[in-house]
């Protein structure tokens, strides 16, 4: 093939952001809140405010169900439509096996850090996965070099400990804020549970009662594995995401006592 496929230098370096919406049969689940982080990352990364309004209206004229995805570049404003990968849909049914890794990285970011921004840079993530997968895991969750849980490649890490419902704080943590996981956060209180951020070792995370990867299209994917040690699932599991809309993981988990 001699096609030549043109493109701009900035999109080589990965100068561009882009959002991944859940996109329901109700229409786009949070979208305000991804357009919101949309131009949050396009300014962090300096690019022109993406044009919202229009945006918005080529998103309503979408009858699709799937994974929606924008892309925004100095030069491209793309917005399409893909079914949601079946792996996606096992892992939120299944569970994950999970190992955890020195990401190399401190939580105090130099200010020319874009580790905030949800950047077209995503060689590393998609890196760290193939690296977790060749040993054998799902996915993996990032440590900083002091020791603090910061986030999974592409979602982040919420956990149960007692009566409360934690993730990282994202500005500490010097990583991007999900979506998913503060909106989660945000039903806490209706499901009786306590709401916090903080941040958290690993040693502290393996002790949690239940640990998740949020993400919009994931939603939750329960941790059944952490670095090969099994985890039991958790009751709260499909009572979580019914509360995110979200079909249950699983019809009945064993409570804490064994009993359904």
């Amino acid at each position: 093939m001699n096609d030549r496929i043109l493109v701009a230098p900035t999109d080589l370096l990965g100068d561009g952001v882009f959002e991944t919406i859940d996109l329901r049969e109700s229409g786009p689940w949070l979208l305000d809140q991804h357009l919101s982080r949309l131009a949050s990352s396009a300014e962090i990364l300096g690019l022109p405010a993406p044009p919202l309004p229009s945006l918005r209206d080529r998103i309503a004229a979408t009858t699709e169900v799937g994974a929606l995805r924008i892309i925004y570049t100095r030069d491209v404003l793309h917005v399409s439509v893909s079914p949601v990968p079946p792996g996606v849909l096992r892992e939120r049914h299944d569970g994950i096996r999970v190992i955890s890794a020195d990401q190399g990285v401190s939580v105090r970011r130099p200010p020319w850090s874009v580790s905030a921004a949800k950047s077209l840079s995503y060689a590393e993530n998609f890196a760290a996965r193939r690296w977790a997968a060749r040993l054998g895991a799902d996915d993996l969750i990032w440590l900083s070099t002091e020791g603090y849980v910061r986030e999974a490649p592409t979602a982040s890490v919420v956990w149960l400990a007692g009566g409360e419902l934690c993730t990282v704080p994202p500005a500490e943590a010097g990583i991007l804020p999900g979506i998913t996981a503060a909106h989660l956060l945000s039903l806490a209180p209706s499901l009786g549970l306590a709401a916090a951020e903080r941040m958290v070792t690993r040693p502290e995370l393996a002790a949690a009662d239940a640990i998740w990867l949020a993400s919009s299209l994931r939603g939750l994917a329960e941790v059944v594995a952490l670095d090969g040690e099994s985890r039991p699932r958790s009751r709260w599991t499909p009572r979580l995401l019914a509360a995110l809309g979200f079909p249950a993981a699983l019809s009945a988990v064993p409570d804490e006592r064994g009993q359904h």
